[in-house]
C-alpha cells in the first residue's frame, strides 16, 4: 500500500456506529471502508464527469472530426486514462 496520511473527520454516532458495523461485517478496518468509499465515489465523479464531456461533445456541430486514435489521445489527455471510445 502506498504511504498513507491520518485525516480527521468528525461524524455523529449514528454515522460512526454504522461505519463500525460495515468495517465488522466485511471483516476490515473502519479505514479500509472509508477508502474503498472514497474510491467507489471518485470513480463515480469521473463517470460523471466523462458522460458530461461526451454529451457535450455530441452538442457540437463538428466538420472536421479527427481521426480517432487522434481523439482517444486527446481525450486520455484532457481527462485521464481509462478513456474507452469503444
Amino acid at each position: 500500500m502506498a504511504q498513507t496520511e491520518r485525516v480527521e473527520v468528525r461524524l455523529d454516532g449514528d454515522t460512526r456506529r454504522k461505519l463500525r458495523e460495515v468495517a465488522s461485517s466485511r471483516d476490515v478496518s473502519v479505514s479500509e471502508v472509508v477508502r474503498e468509499l472514497i474510491e467507489r465515489s471518485y470513480e463515480a465523479e469521473l463517470v460523471k464527469s466523462r458522460t458530461r464531456t461526451a454529451e457535450e461533445f455530441g452538442r457540437l456541430e463538428l466538420e472536421d472530426v479527427p481521426e480517432m486514435e487522434i481523439l482517444r489521445r486527446q481525450l486520455e489527455e484532457a481527462h485521464g486514462s481509462g478513456t474507452d471510445l469503444r
